[in-house]
């Protein structure tokens, strides 16, 4: 399961994107754009990253997942569409001559910190 693998990845990077002055802020939200390509099942990704952010800034985090759809470019006829089956021809002229455009993202979009109030106790 490469997914616990990518889970611990995003723990690192979410961990050393954290400014110094919010070290003690609590991480409340990790989100990701994954494509449909990118071989990587949402629910198993939840799992895993449920299971390393334990003792990390991380730990309660929510991870929100929106899936990026494939995307393809025929380089003949300079046709665009979304692939929604396992078809890799072109709609307009049938070439395999194919770009892919999108798809195969695994990018983390955005890492939403708890902003502490002026007591310093983590509350909104």
């Amino acid at each position: 399961m490469h997914e616990m693998g990518i889970a611990l990845e995003i723990i690192e990077i979410a961990t050393a994107s954290i400014p110094p002055e919010a070290r003690s802020a609590k991480v409340e939200r990790v989100n990701l754009k994954i494509g449909k390509l990118s071989a990587v099942v949402p629910e198993s990704l939840r799992f895993c990253f449920d299971i390393v952010s334990k003792d990390t800034p991380l730990a309660g985090a929510e991870l929100v997942i929106e899936e990026t759809p494939v995307a393809a470019r025929c380089k003949d006829c300079g046709a665009r569409w979304t692939i929604a089956e396992p078809v890799f021809t072109c709609r307009a002229c049938e070439s395999g001559s194919l770009e892919i455009l999108s798809g195969r993202e695994l990018d983390i979009v955005s890492i939403e910190i708890a902003q502490e109030d002026e007591h310093g106790d983590g509350k909104r």
